[in-house]
């Protein structure tokens, strides 16, 4: 006789299939620089360096795209991860006692 395992009770023999988890990618959200007139373009540059992890080249292409239009995306992250990049600009401009600003949109 075989023996009996407790994952078979209630299957009535018959092979379970496992629940398939479909995880799903997180939203992700564009942080937008936003142009001011006080904001020196070098401090700019040196954010997007620093705390968004660009080269020289992309940094100085976002800073003019900021300085030209008034606004540009500095990266594209999930939620959590947009908050606490825009929560280091804010603090870092403040403490250099800039208003550059930053915000968060729909990707």
């Amino acid at each position: 006789m075989a023996e009996r395992r407790d994952d078979d009770v209630g299957t009535g023999g018959a092979v379970k299939e496992r629940a398939r988890t479909n995880a799903k990618e997180p939203a992700l959200f564009n942080v937008v620089l936003l142009n001011d007139d006080y904001t020196p373009m070098q401090f700019v540059v040196d954010v997007l360096e620093q705390v968004f992890q660009k080269s020289p080249a992309e940094a100085y292409r976002i800073m003019m795209q900021v300085h030209l239009n008034g606004r540009g995306v500095a990266g594209i992250y999930p939620w959590e991860v947009a908050e606490t990049k825009i929560d280091t600009v804010l603090s870092r401009a403040r403490e250099d006692g800039y208003p550059l600003q930053a915000t968060i949109e729909d990707a």
